[in-house]
């Protein structure tokens, strides 16, 4: 029987402006997908890992078995869970990209890269209830990508630090879209609009600095901050370590900062004391802008 393992990496998406728009690939964690021909015409979902237990294998109700159907050929899936559910990391959206790339190299489906961003989209239903690409986007492509009108652009800084934590708290992704306003005013879209821009740009010049101003947002970081016991004295605490920009992973309740590579111990060490003072405890990532997914051989 014929299979396919791919590797897919947790993402961030947002990135504080850049809402439904925005999205990096972290160098870790990592999940892997085993994609395999299917005795039947069925598709069927196992779940080990790390965090196994809290993912369902109903291919209803997972993003792989959305993508399968999606794509028109049924088959066994391994997903291998070692992304935290549920906490702002793409952890719906890594199993959709690479369910998705994994059954276009098991049967050779032709479909870019690109195509398979809006099929593994689809998968997004399940968690957020709406299809969105950010996250999968940059599951597939790796790096820092802009979504904007059904196209991408995908971009490739290097030595950026992300120090990623995510605090033991339950935030529901439906429920943190819902609280988000359908009308700002002005000024705060003008905010935004220039941390969006300082983001773009920092990215393209690998810059750190200008990334970490990009982070700065209105309206949506203020609602949803709500949902994260702490979150002002985390942000300072990380500022005061070396964070040159802290923002919410996602939905959260994870926060990430951006910073120098060697800055990323005390910042991580910084974050998870300040949860700790808050009586939350906390799993830390000290990692970077990293590659898409890929094919394990």
């Amino acid at each position: 029987m014929r299979s396919v393992k791919v590797r897919a990496p947790a993402t961030s998406a947002n990135l504080g402006a850049g809402f439904d728009i925005f999205g990096i690939a972290l160098d870790k964690p990592r999940l892997i997908v085993e994609v395999s021909e299917s005795s039947s015409d069925e598709t069927s979902i196992d779940v080990t890992g790390t965090y196994g237990e809290k993912v369902p294998t109903s291919p209803e109700e997972n993003t792989a078995g959305i993508v399968a159907e999606a794509m028109g050929h049924p088959v066994q899936i391994t997903i291998h869970a070692e992304i935290p559910i549920s906490s702002g990391l793409g952890s719906s959206a890594a199993p959709a990209a690479a369910t998705a790339l994994g059954i276009n190299v098991l049967h050779n489906t032709g479909h870019s890269r690109e195509d398979l961003v809006w099929i593994a989209a689809e998968g997004e239903r399940v968690s957020a209830g709406i299809p969105h690409a950010d996250n999968v986007a940059a599951a597939l492509f790796g790096g820092f990508n802009i979504v904007h009108e059904r196209r991408i652009v995908s971009i490739k800084p290097k030595n950026i630090g992300i120090t990623a934590v995510s605090p033991f708290v339950k935030v529901n992704t439906k429920k943190a879209r819902k609280i988000l306003p359908l009308k700002i005013k002005m000024s705060d879209f003008v905010f935004n609009a220039g941390s969006a821009a300082f983001m773009t740009a920092g990215m393209l010049r690998s810059d750190p600095e200008l990334i970490g101003l990009g982070m700065e947002n209105h309206v949506i970081e203020e609602l949803r901050s709500q949902f994260i016991p702490g979150y002002m004295d985390v942000k300072k605490a990380a500022t005061a370590a070396g964070a040159l920009g802290v923002t919410i992973s996602g939905s959260g309740p994870t926060m990430i900062a951006v910073s120098r590579l060697n800055q990323r111990d005390r910042i991580a060490n910084a974050m998870k004391q300040a949860f700790r003072e808050h009586d939350i405890d906390s799993i830390e990532y000290k990692t970077m802008i990293g590659a898409g997914a890929q094919v394990s051989r």
